[in-house]
């Protein structure tokens, strides 16, 4: 390999892996029908000015399968925090019991479940397509080092190191999102 050009496949690698973990993180705020204090990351509430994620307002906890409770701080945010919470689209209805917010998880039916799979899918999508986005920079930046002097035998091998770098990934996309499909279509 030349050493006057540089092609960075640690940065390729690491951006690959932010678009996956990106993707778990979208994964995580997906209902299953089992609690999670993750499905709340997604929620923001207008706080002292600023939109606040629901975990820097209250202590979120998982105390049974099937619920999931937030033990708000302040208790101005108390009102705050529950609005968020209805107005976020996870289709749970808190209760208030002082400054703790109980959110029971109803269980999902066979429609919702399936709905949940396409949104999966979707989001896994998106992390194929961020991580071909980066298969082409590096590409390019394979094309301006052959424009450079680079020569055959070490585009070539760069090439395929990229590619080999992009189907891992693709492949490790497509396993989390069978992974995640498989949990949210478990009863």
């Amino acid at each position: 390999m030349s050493d006057e050009i540089d092609i960075d496949i640690d940065d390729l690698s690491r951006r690959m892996d932010g678009a996956l973990a990106s993707l778990r993180t979208e994964f995580a705020s997906l209902r299953t029908g089992r609690a999670s204090g993750s499905m709340l990351e997604p929620v923001q509430v207008e706080a002292y000015g600023q939109m606040t994620p629901i975990n820097q307002l209250g202590t979120v906890n998982v105390p049974e399968p099937r619920m999931v409770t937030i033990n708000v701080w302040d208790k101005a945010m108390v009102g705050k925090v529950e609005k968020a919470i209805r107005e976020s689209g996870l289709g749970i209805n808190p209760q208030l019991n002082g400054t703790i917010i109980m959110l029971p998880i109803p269980e999902l039916n066979e429609e919702r479940r399936r709905e949940l799979t396409k949104v999966a899918g979707s989001y896994a999508e998106h992390a194929r397509v961020a991580v071909r986005n980066v298969r082409r920079d590096g590409m390019d930046q394979i094309k301006k080092a052959k424009a450079a002097g680079m020569g055959e035998d070490d585009q070539k091998l760069w090439e395929s190191e990229v590619q080999e770098l992009t189907d891992k990934h693709i492949a490790m996309i497509d396993k989390a999102l069978e992974t995640k499909q498989e949990e949210i279509m478990q009863v």
